[in-house]
């Protein structure tokens, strides 16, 4: 059994992030491996959560490494726009962009890419992610560009690091948001005990951001909002929202404790990429835009409207 000593590097990590990234296995079989206490800290069980202290010396046995066969078949993909260079789609939710583990059986948006284009299986700098150059959260749907050449990842991945991308998503949000129009400018980095995003204040260590909203429609419990993002960072519009008191409707992982607003079942978050903007290679700027799904629209006839 393996046998790892804490270096001061590492103090403060919880475990199961710890392990994620020294057993290539997914975080889910690590936490399975702690609950069946096959995870020892100094020759005592572990918990998941465990904080790491200098000098701690972490065991393990080694893990079944049998590999995920998918039996799925790769998503069919909607492109709504191809050339030489690149395609936009219509990314549903429910759809993994790429393998979200390292022992990954779901389908994803990189099966459907290898299915139509087996070319781009070389094109970017991860071979998990070819011609990926942004993603979208499984449970988000809307409009992503994929890189068929790798001068046009490249290009992409130019225009994303400048900024120059237009990015804007329709949201809902539980609440009443108190103003038209705002600009939530957060810093935002991943926190070290919870396993997720969190937006900073005060001094604000972690990474810039910036969330600019415009209120579309108000109803009795939640705000309907045009996001714009001028910045790409991990869950940034779920993190924002929820550090300002509005979280999205939907999510599960980004939610505000003791809410006094009633819950809007949903399957998915109510967050939609609904208009991206580029530049082609031939330097010709371009504007794509998908409707809102058909559920989402049904979904605001059927809430009440404010009142005030």
């Amino acid at each position: 059994m393996p046998t790892i000593e804490i270096t001061e590097e590492d103090a403060g990590v919880r475990l199961d992030l710890f392990l994620s990234k020294i057993i290539d296995i997914s975080r889910s079989k690590i936490q399975k491996l702690i609950k069946e206490e096959s995870v020892t800290i100094n020759d005592k069980p572990a918990k998941t959560k465990t904080l790491l202290e200098p000098g701690d010396r972490v065991t393990y046995s080694e893990p079944d490494r049998t590999p995920f066969e998918k039996t799925e078949e790769p998503p069919v993909l909607d492109v709504i726009y191809e050339d030489d260079d690149l395609f936009v789609i219509h990314k549903p939710a429910g759809l993994l962009v790429h393998e979200a583990m390292k022992d990954e059986h779901r389908t994803t948006v990189v099966d459907g890419v290898l299915a139509r284009y087996p070319q781009i299986k070389e094109i970017g700098d991860d071979p998990k992610r070819p011609g990926i150059v942004h993603r979208l959260d499984k449970d988000v749907s809307g409009l992503m560009v994929i890189a068929k050449t790798q001068e046009a990842f490249e290009f992409l991945k130019q225009q994303f690091k400048d900024r120059t991308i237009k990015k804007e998503y329709l949201a809902l949000v539980y609440g009443i948001l108190p103003k038209e129009t705002d600009i939530i400018t957060l810093n935002i980095e991943r926190s070290k005990n919870k396993g997720r995003m969190v937006a900073r204040t005060g001094e604000q260590t972690g990474k810039e951001a910036r969330t600019e909203y415009d209120v579309l429609r108000r109803f009795a419990t939640a705000t309907f909002i045009q996001v714009k993002i001028f910045t790409g960072r991990t869950h940034q519009i779920r993190v924002h929202f929820q550090a300002i008191g509005y979280p999205i409707v939907g999510d599960k992982l980004y939610k505000v404790k003791n809410m006094k607003f009633r819950d809007i079942p949903m399957d998915r978050l109510f967050l939609h990429a609904y208009k991206l903007g580029i530049t082609l290679m031939d330097g010709t700027q371009k504007s794509f835009m998908a409707p809102l799904p058909k559920n989402l629209e049904d979904l605001l006839e059927t809430l009440p409207v404010n009142s005030q």
